[in-house]
C-alpha cells in the first residue's frame, strides 16, 4: 500500500486525537474516564508511529509539521505536571467532594443502614420494662457493668488526662475507620461490622438511658459532643469501602481494572471526608468530652458540629448542574 494512502486512512485518527486534547485542555486530564484515557493512550501511540513513517518517507512538510505539534500537545497532556492550583483546590473543597458525597448511593445505604439500627437498638435498649435483658444480649453484662463502672464519678480531669486520651481516641477511632473501609472491599464483612457497630451502640446508648442504669448522666455528657463527628465518620468509612467492593463486581461495562480505578476516584472525597470527622471526634473526645465544662457547652457543640455537617453535605451537596455523573 502506498505510504501516502495509508496515513491519508490514519487521519480520521489524528483528528478524533486532537478533538481528545481540546477537550483535556478545557475541562482538565482528571475528568477522562478510564476507557477515555485508554482511547488517548491509543491515539498518541498511533500518531507516534504516523510521525515516524512520514519522516522516513520524506513526505510533505506541512504533514509533518502537523504531525509533530499534534504528538507534542498528546504528549504535554500525558506526562505535564500539575502546579498547584488554589482556586481548583477551593472549588474541590466546597462544591465537588460535598455534591460526590451527597449522590453516592453506597453512601446513602450505609447511613440508612447505620442509624436505622442504631435508633432502633437504642429504643430496645431503653425498655427496661418490656426488654429488661436485651442489653445484655447483645453487648454482654460484663461490657454494661464496666460502662457503669467507668460514667460513676462525675467527669473531671487534669490537662495531662486529656492529652492521653485524646492520643488514644485517635488511634482508636482510626482504627475503626480502617476496619470498615477495608471489610468494604468484600462487601458482605463491611456490612456486617457496620449493621454489629450501629446495634452495639444503640444498645449502650438506651441501656444507659435508663433510669436504673448508674452513670447516666455522666455517660451522655461524655458521649453528646464528639457523637456527630463519630457516628458520621464511621458511616462515611464504610461508604467509601462499599464503594470499592462495588467497583469490582458492577464494572459497567469497563475492564475489572478500570472499574476499580474510577470508583477509587469516587472513593476520594468520602473517605478523606471521614478521616477529618475521625480527627474532630477524637480530639473533642480527648479534651472536652471528660471536662468538667457545663453540659450545655457540650450541647452547643454537639448542635454547632451537626449544623456544619448538614450544612457541607447537604447545602453545599445538593445536586447541582456542572458535577460528572462518574
Amino acid at each position: 500500500m502506498n505510504i501516502v494512502s495509508l496515513l491519508e486512512q490514519r487521519r480520521h485518527g489524528w483528528e478524533e486525537l486532537e478533538l481528545l486534547c481540546n477537550q483535556m485542555q478545557n475541562r482538565g486530564r482528571t475528568r477522562a474516564k478510564a476507557a477515555g484515557a485508554a482511547r488517548f493512550a491509543s491515539l498518541y501511540r498511533s500518531a507516534c508511529a504516523d510521525l515516524a513513517l512520514a519522516e522516513a518517507y520524506q513526505l510533505p512538510p506541512a504533514t509533518v509539521e502537523y504531525l509533530h505539534r499534534l504528538v507534542g500537545r498528546a504528549h504535554n497532556q500525558l506526562y505535564r505536571s500539575r502546579n498547584f492550583s488554589l482556586a481548583r483546590s477551593v472549588d474541590m473543597l466546597v462544591r465537588q467532594a460535598p455534591q460526590r458525597i451527597f449522590a453516592d448511593p453506597c453512601v446513602h445505604v450505609c447511613a440508612l443502614l447505620f442509624f436505622g439500627l442504631f435508633w432502633l437498638s437504642m429504643l430496645l435498649g431503653m425498655s427496661e420494662q418490656r426488654l429488661p435483658d436485651f442489653p445484655a444480649q447483645v453487648v454482654g453484662q460484663a461490657q454494661l457493668e464496666q460502662m457503669e463502672s467507668n460514667f460513676e464519678a462525675e467527669l473531671n480531669a487534669g490537662f495531662e488526662h486529656y492529652v492521653m486520651m485524646a492520643s488514644f481516641y485517635i488511634r482508636h477511632n482510626t482504627g475503626i475507620g480502617l476496619k470498615c473501609f477495608a471489610y468494604g472491599i468484600l462487601i458482605i464483612p463491611c456490612i456486617f461490622t457496620l449493621a454489629y457497630n450501629a446495634v452495639a451502640l444503640g444498645t449502650s446508648f438506651g441501656y444507659m438511658a435508663r433510669d436504673s442504669t448508674i452513670g447516666g448522666e455522666n455517660f451522655f455528657e461524655f458521649v453528646t459532643a464528639h457523637g456527630p463527628f463519630e457516628l458520621t465518620a464511621i458511616v462515611l468509612s464504610a461508604a467509601a469501602g462499599l464503594r470499592l467492593g462495588l467497583g469490582l463486581i458492577s464494572t459497567t461495562g469497563l475492564c475489572r481494572g478500570d472499574s476499580l480505578k474510577v470508583n477509587a476516584i469516587r472513593a476520594i472525597p468520602v473517605i478523606a471526608a471521614a478521616a477529618v470527622l475521625f480527627f474532630l471526634a477524637a480530639i473533642t473526645e480527648g479534651f472536652l468530652s471528660p471536662s468538667p465544662l457545663p453540659y450545655t457547652f457540650k450541647a452547643m457543640w454537639a448542635i454547632m458540629s451537626s449544623g456544619a455537617m448538614t450544612f457541607y453535605f447537604v447545602v453545599l451537596g445538593f445536586p447541582r448542574a456542572g458535577i460528572d455523573a462518574t
